[in-house]
C-alpha cells in the first residue's frame, strides 16, 4: 500500500449525506475523487452537494490544486475502486447490505489498499464476515457534515490488521481530520454513545411536555455548547470544582449523580412524539429552509473553528 502521504486518489461509494461529504471534503483536500452510488440521480445530487458545499471550504482553506472538477463519478463500483489508493464506503445503515457491500468492495479494490467504513454504530467485526481479506477493513466514523467537522474515529475489528488501523488513522491525519483511534470497539463509538444520550434526553422532555424543541436546542447553543467548543464535558466539569479540579467537583456535586434527573431508556416514538419533534423543528426553523440552515450551520462552525485556531491542516497537494 502507498504510505498515507502518497495518496493522491481516494474512492467514495455511497454518496448520500455523509458520502456526499466525505466527496467535498476529500476534494477541498487536493485529491482526485472517484465516486459510486447506485441511485440513478446519484451523480446529480453529488455534484449539488459539493457546489452547495464549496464556500465553506474556501473559507476553510483549499488545498493546493483543489478542485470540484477532480471529480469523476463512474458507472460501477468496480470502475470507481480500481485505481483508489483509499477507499471511504458511506452506504446506508443496513447490516446485510454493509456485509454485502464490503466483500464487493474486498474483492474489486487492488490488494493492499485500506477500505474503510463511515457507518455509525456497527462494529467492523460484525460487517467483515464475508471479505475474503477483511483485515484491511477498518471503521472510519465521521461526523456530519464530513467536509466540516474535524472527527474521524478510527476502530477495527477482530479479524482488522493493527497496520490497517494505524495506516489509516495516519492518513486522516493527513487529510486534514482530527483522529480518534480507539482501542477497541464500542457500541456507537465514542462520540455517537454520548451524542445519543443527549437526544434520548430530549426526546423524553419533549415527549413529556418538560420542554420544546426550542428550548432544548436554545439549552445546549446558548448553555454548555458554547463551554463544549473549548473543551469537552470532563475538563468542562474538572473547571466546576475551582481550585480543588475534579476531585472537588466529585466530591461536591457527586451525591447529585443518584438523582432522578436522566431517563436513559429510549422513549417509545409513538406518532404523537413524532409529531411533536417534526413541528417543534418546523416552529425552530421559523421559515428558514433547509439550505438556509445548512448554510448558518457551516458558517457558525467555520466561526468557532476559527476563533479557537483549529482550522484542519491541508492535504495532498
Amino acid at each position: 500500500m502507498p504510505s498515507p502521504e502518497d495518496v493522491r486518489r481516494v474512492a467514495c461509494v455511497g454518496a448520500g449525506v455523509i458520502g456526499g461529504g466525505w466527496v467535498a471534503h476529500f476534494l477541498a483536500r487536493g485529491y482526485d475523487v472517484t465516486a459510486w452510488d447506485p441511485a440513478p440521480d446519484a451523480e446529480a445530487r453529488l455534484r449539488r452537494l459539493v457546489d452547495a458545499a464549496w464556500p465553506a471550504l474556501e473559507q476553510l482553506g483549499l488545498a493546493p490544486g483543489a478542485s470540484a472538477d477532480r471529480l469523476m463519478v463512474t458507472a460501477t463500483l468496480e470502475e470507481a475502486v480500481s485505481e483508489a489508493q483509499f477507499v471511504q464506503e458511506s452506504a446506508p445503515e443496513k447490516l446485510d447490505l454493509k456485509r454485502e457491500l464490503l466483500a464487493k468492495l474486498d474483492s474489486a479494490t487492488p490488494a493492499g489498499v485500506v477500505i474503510a467504513s463511515s457507518t455509525s454504530g456497527y462494529p467492523m467485526t460484525d460487517m467483515q464476515t464475508e471479505a475474503v481479506t477483511p483485515g484491511r477493513l477498518v471503521v472510519g466514523h465521521p461526523f456530519n457534515p464530513p467536509y466540516l467537522i474535524p472527527l474521524v474515529e478510527v476502530v477495527g475489528g477482530e479479524r482488522t490488521d493493527p497496520e490497517a488501523v494505524r495506516w489509516a488513522s495516519r492518513f486522516y491525519e493527513v487529510a486534514g481530520k482530527s483522529v480518534i483511534t480507539m482501542d477497541r470497539e464500542v457500541p456507537g463509538f465514542i462520540a455517537n454513545r454520548l451524542q445519543e444520550a443527549l437526544w434520548r434526553e430530549a426526546l423524553h422532555m419533549v415527549a413529556s411536555g418538560e420542554a420544546t424543541v426550542r428550548d432544548i436546542d436554545l439549552s445546549i447553543t446558548e448553555g454548555p455548547g458554547l463551554r463544549w467548543a473549548i473543551m469537552g464535558p470532563m475538563l468542562t466539569f474538572a473547571l466546576a470544582g475551582g481550585e480543588g479540579g475534579m476531585a472537588h467537583m466529585l466530591d461536591h456535586f457527586g451525591p447529585s449523580l443518584k438523582s432522578p434527573w436522566t431517563r436513559l431508556e429510549a422513549p417509545e416514538l409513538d406518532t404523537a412524539l413524532y409529531d411533536a419533534v417534526v413541528a417543534g423543528c418546523d416552529d425552530a426553523a421559523d421559515g428558514r429552509t433547509i439550505a438556509d440552515l445548512v448554510a448558518e450551520r457551516d458558517r457558525g462552525v467555520i466561526a468557532v473553528l476559527r476563533a479557537t485556531g483549529r482550522l484542519p491542516g491541508t492535504g495532498a497537494e
